[in-house]
């Protein structure tokens, strides 16, 4: 039987954006290059973000993050999905919300931090910018370098490899037909059909969504309209389990850091660290980066300092310039649709999969959020 809707993704976004079409009462197919969720959906260090990003912010300036203020709202969309996840997937996800804490070391990050809580406060997210007292009391596990910083409760963690595949099982509940490890896919109009082919495959039907990650832009170029999408190799570390120490989510303003504690004990140290790419353009771990990136870790949180890395790993995440999500048709196709949310993707994917679903079936945005800024076009 011919599906209302092919999905080309098989990561949060694909899965998700096929959850919502299937309970709207649409017959939806997945297809998936490789296995479900298999790429940026699990590789990434679990951060579920809100705040602006502090190194583009320094390096692209005020009028950048005054740009990026429909991201904010689109994010704050998606912790607010994050919340009931559980409960609507039916699964743990190792969710949890002890805050994100960016942390200044100079007076020049406090002042940058300042400016940067007004942007993000004018888009709705609570940000507290607190100094050295508040943030010794708060977070004692900071070296004594810590000034100050900004505290935005709404930020937290998940388990990355249990995402993905709690959609998909949600997703073949609700009747999606889920085709993974089906190799790259194309795609092509065929009168007032979408013809999806993957190997000896074909799949046709009226209505497309692009949710493919890095090769959505590849896809989308397929049907006439280029998208400026990247795919940047970058690693993550993940330490021994250890005794309950970090109970936020910590960034790093002066340099590249994220550093959180799971459930389980163990520390996942990142902060967008390029890895370098093997002979047949794979990513691998950076040994001079990790090292870099286990310094500045150190120097932030010296108790950690006795903990074994247990394993780094390296994997694309996809990107963009203007770092905004792509949500909506492609120009001259009504019906092929991209979801796509760049950096934060594991964060927004939820929200940017509620909303391409709505703009599928017709209906009414769910949440506040400006789509004209997201556009394709």
């Amino acid at each position: 039987m011919q599906p209302d809707v092919i999905v080309i993704g098989g990561g949060i976004a694909g899965c998700a954006t096929a959850l919502e079409l299937a309970r709207a009462g649409m017959a939806v197919t997945i297809v998936e290059a490789g296995p479900v969720g298999a790429q940026a959906s699990s590789a990434n260090a679990g951060s579920l973000h809100a705040q602006i990003p502090h190194d583009p912010f320094r390096n692209l300036g005020e009028a950048w993050a005054l740009n990026y203020q429909p991201a904010i709202r689109l994010l704050i969309a998606s912790l607010g999905i994050w919340k009931g996840l559980e409960a609507d997937l039916g699964a743990d996800l190792e969710i949890g919300f002890g805050g994100g804490l960016l942390v200044a070391t100079t007076e020049a990050e406090m002042a940058e931090i300042e400016v940067k809580a007004a942007i993000e406060r004018e888009a709705g997210l609570a940000v507290e910018v607190i100094g050295r007292n508040a943030i010794r009391e708060r977070a004692p596990y900071l070296a004594e370098q810590a000034i100050g910083g900004a505290f935005a409760p709404a930020e937290g963690k998940a388990n990355p490899l249990l995402v993905a595949p709690a959609y998909a099982r949600a997703a073949r509940a609700a009747g999606v037909v889920i085709h993974a490890n089906t190799g790259p896919a194309s795609v092509r109009r065929d009168g007032e059909a979408y013809v999806v082919e993957a190997g000896a495959t074909q799949w046709r039907a009226p209505r497309i969504v692009i949710a493919a990650g890095s090769r959505s832009g590849e896809l989308a170029a397929q049907l006439g309209t280029p998208l400026a999408i990247e795919a940047v190799p970058i690693q993550v570390s993940v330490t021994e389990p250890a005794a309950p120490l970090v109970s936020h989510l910590v960034y790093c303003a002066g340099q590249k850091l994220t550093l959180k504690q799971s459930r389980h004990g163990s520390l996942l140290i990142g902060g967008g660290w390029d890895a370098a790419l093997d002979d047949e353009g794979r990513p691998q771990v950076d040994a001079a980066n990790l090292a870099a990136n286990l310094r500045v870790a150190l120097a932030m949180v010296p108790a950690i300092g006795g903990l074994n890395i247990v394993r780094s790993w390296a994997a694309f995440v996809n990107g963009t310039d203007d770092w905004l999500p792509i949500i909506g048709p492609l120009p001259g196709h009504a019906h092929a649709h991209v979801c796509f949310v760049p950096w934060v993707g594991f964060t927004g994917s939820p929200a940017a999969a509620r909303l391409t679903a709505d703009l599928v079936l017709g209906r009414p945005p769910s949440f506040d959020v400006p789509m004209a800024p997201f556009a394709p076009a």
